[in-house]
């Protein structure tokens, strides 16, 4: 059983008998305490849907849910709906665009290493690889001379995303980008 230190976005956690999926974690020190911090997380109800926003001290013990990952490729969408293919037995798990908002900006068909989160045999999030590779699209021309640890400057990726990169980055290059920080990770191997 995890402290709530330990607890990571997209965890499934049991809290008054129901499983929650963690989708929002802030941490908080309070001023003139001795003590730990305070952990607000945003939990919504894997069956129902319901948000629950709970606070936690950093010592508080907090029980996982169990919960299935299975590896899978992003397929299509349709609507709000987004639908992956698991990579094994090539079952169709749908997740309503809501339940993904923070991970669509990084999914596209190229995408590997994909994770589909179940729960009682119910899809109710998707983990992503911790580096993807996506195209630029978009943004400032590069500038003759400038170095990697030179200024940013905001770049719109395949997916949509923007994210800030540095000015040697052109439109057409291929980068890495962390999802979980959404930045620039370094330019993608060709």
């Amino acid at each position: 059983m995890p402290k709530a230190s330990e607890i990571k976005r997209n965890m499934a956690v049991d809290y008054d008998g129901k499983t929650y999926i963690v989708r929002g974690i802030d941490r908080s020190v309070p001023q003139g305490r001795a003590g730990g911090s305070i952990y607000r997380m945003r939990m919504y109800d894997v069956v129902s849907g319901r948000k629950l926003d709970e606070s936690f001290k950093d010592s508080d013990m907090i029980n996982l849910a169990d919960l299935i990952r299975r590896p899978a490729m992003f397929s299509y969408s349709d609507g709000d709906e987004y639908v992956f293919m698991d990579s094994e037995d090539y079952t169709p798990y749908t997740l309503n665009k809501s339940a993904i908002e923070d991970e669509i900006l990084f999914i596209n068909e190229e995408i590997t290493g994909i994770q589909v989160v179940l729960v009682n045999d119910a899809p109710v999030a998707v983990e992503l690889p911790t580096n993807v590779e996506l195209e630029v699209v978009e943004t400032d021309p590069s500038i003759k001379g400038a170095s990697a640890t030179s200024r940013n400057k905001p770049a719109t990726l395949s997916t949509g995303a923007v994210i800030q990169v540095p000015e040697h980055i052109s439109t057409g290059d291929r980068i890495k980008v962390n999802v979980e920080e959404r930045k620039f990770a370094g330019r993608a191997e060709k």
